[in-house]
């Protein structure tokens, strides 16, 4: 199997290098289109707060990992980054990191619950785009199910477990209490509607709610009882808050560090707490340098990380086996789609030829004669074919030995001309000039 993919992530970059190489919805809709000219027949891009993915099936033998790099590097105008920061798979290895990934094993936190959707719409947007086909949709399907399955059969989701979560629990170790304490969420995506969420369950005193549209931020106050305050108006009201999160979808900072100064200023130097759980980052991190700031990003989650992965390893090898048992299936039938057009040619060549030889015979022998003829020349090819069917069948159901399928594939169609059906007319030739 020729997919082929890379992955930059929480594993293999820094906070830094996966913001610089972020793809937003918008970005993924410009950039496929230079995927399916120059590098993939079909595939998908993924990129979220922890990952960049970009798989496919290559448009011939000579695109390599350094290819789709490149492409990825150019796109986003970033120089200088090493290809240590990549992680490179290529057909076994392929759907098993896309499957991981859907399961959410190979996430920052180990069954976060986000993952499972941020997949299916990565899939589907690369269907809308006509970059998904036959294979990728079939890669899909498998890795819905891993999810679903994932979520269904084992234990390794439960619980609120996603970075906004993770993040209020670092909160939760800044702050004795929350019940004096008031906060903002910037953002009123899903991200930021799950930080406003354990804000409210974990006790806050008062909550605020910003976005850049209004009447998003409006609908998420309703849900969780707060205020809203208008996006233009968030950097005069920040002082207010002892908490704030943000979690948009800026392309850049949308606090500055003189933002943060001066805020502090009006504060007195009474202690914020900032959680930037957006990628790329909404604030400039060298707040850090200001006194009174406890500043913490996606990359500072890594207490939470520990203790998620302690409480969840135990079903971890509970989800390799949903995992493998979905690549045996999907394997399975991918085989097919060399073995069983063989078959059916195969099958089809000596049914041509009985037929052939019969028809000679048609007005030569009474019908009652032909017509057993015709039967027992169909019993013959039957018995001769049965073996060498079934055995194809059978090396097509081995799961991921799919090289061992297209060998035999490839040997059957080449020994009998399969591919060339009109020059087997020939055979007559063949025969007459003495090979008989």
């Amino acid at each position: 199997m020729d997919i082929l993919g890379i992955s930059i992530n929480h594993k293999t970059a820094p906070i830094g290098l996966r913001e610089a190489l972020h793809l937003s919805q918008e970005e993924i809709l410009e950039f496929t289109p230079i995927l399916k000219e120059h590098v993939f027949s079909e595939g998908y891009v993924l990129s979220t707060c922890n990952r960049t993915d970009i798989f496919g099936i290559p448009k011939s033998g000579k695109i390599s990992y350094k290819d789709i790099q490149k492409y990825l590097l150019d796109f986003k105008h970033v120089d200088g980054l090493s290809s240590e920061h990549f992680l490179n798979y290529f057909s076994c290895g392929a759907v098993k990191h896309v499957l991981e990934v859907a399961s959410s094993i190979n996430s920052l936190i180990v069954g976060d619950s986000q993952i499972h959707g941020q997949v299916k719409e990565a899939f589907l947007l690369s269907e809308d785009l006509g970059f998904s086909k036959t294979l990728m949709h079939k890669l899909f399907e498998a890795a819905v199910r891993v999810g679903k399955r994932t979520i269904t059969e084992t234990r390794i989701g439960e619980g609120a477990v996603t970075i906004s979560y993770a993040g209020i629990k670092i909160l939760e170790k800044i702050f004795s209490t929350f019940e004096t304490k008031a906060a903002l969420v910037i953002g009123a995506g899903e991200t930021g509607e799950l930080a406003a969420k354990h804000l409210r369950e974990s006790g806050i005193g008062k909550l605020s709610i910003s976005n850049r549209t209004l009447s998003k931020s409006e609908l998420l106050a309703s849900k969780v009882n707060s205020d809203v305050i208008p996006f233009e108006n968030v950097k005069e009201s920040l002082h207010k808050f002892d908490i704030i999160v943000t979690a948009t979808s800026a392309d850049g900072y949308i606090l500055e560090y003189e933002d943060i100064k001066k805020m502090m200023k009006l504060r007195k130097g009474k202690m914020c707490s900032i959680l930037d759980i957006a990628l790329p980052r909404d604030v400039d991190p060298k707040v850090t340098e200001i006194d009174g700031i406890f500043y913490n990003d996606i990359d500072s989650l890594n207490i939470i990380v520990n203790e998620n992965l302690k409480n969840r390893e135990k079903e971890i090898p509970i989800v390799d086996n949903i995992i493998m048992e979905e690549m045996t299936s999907f394997f399975k039938w991918y085989n097919t789609l060399n073995i069983v057009p063989t078959i059916k040619d195969f099958r089809d060549f000596f049914e041509e030829i009985r037929k052939d030889e019969v028809e000679k015979i048609k007005y030569k022998v009474h019908d009652y004669e032909y017509e057993k003829v015709d039967n027992m020349t169909k019993r013959i090819i039957g018995r001769i074919l049965h073996y060498p069917t079934w055995n194809l069948k059978r090396i097509s159901e081995t799961g991921t030995n799919f090289e061992e399928a297209k060998i035999y594939s490839d040997v059957i169609r080449e020994l009998f001309n399969l591919d060339h059906k009109s020059e087997n007319n020939s055979d007559d030739t063949f025969y007459n000039n003495g090979a008989k």
